[in-house]
């Protein structure tokens, strides 16, 4: 509130100076609301390497697929394969020369140590760029 003084005799009131003790409320409240918001936001990305268009003088990245199920099944490009027999399938697909970006889907009860399994199987042939897909929740 301001403080108001009310003259002697003259009966004009004037403002002696706003209170901002208020304002000074609301921002603080505004502030520490866009700290979580923000917060909030951030913690649900994923930091990904997007892909680089192709051009006509460059070479087109392949991507291939390598599926977890839950009871421990691989598929490669949707093709049933045995553990053994993915090294390579990940050896042929690196010696055709392109540039290799798998992309490992399990599904979400697949044992941890299948998924890094793949993974060490994939970096052990030399692919460094691989993605692991993931469904939003809603």
């Amino acid at each position: 509130m301001a403080a108001v003084i009310q003259s002697r005799g003259s009966g004009r009131v004037g403002i002696v100076g706003i209170n901002v003790t208020p304002m000074v409320d609301v921002v603080l409240v505004l502030l520490v609301i866009m700290m979580v918001s923000a917060t909030y936001i951030v913690s649900q990305s994923l930091k990904v390497e997007l892909p680089k268009t192709a051009t006509s003088d460059e070479s087109v990245q392949k991507t291939y697929v390598v599926t977890v199920t839950k009871d421990g099944k691989l598929f490669f490009n949707n093709e049933p394969i045995r553990k053994e027999a993915l090294s390579g399938k990940l050896r042929a697909a690196r010696a055709s020369g392109t540039d290799v970006s798998l992309v490992i889907t399990a599904d979400e009860f697949a044992y941890h140590g299948q998924v890094v399994g793949v993974i060490d199987a994939a970096k052990l042939e030399g692919i460094t760029k691989f993605a692991i897909n993931v469904e939003r929740s809603k």
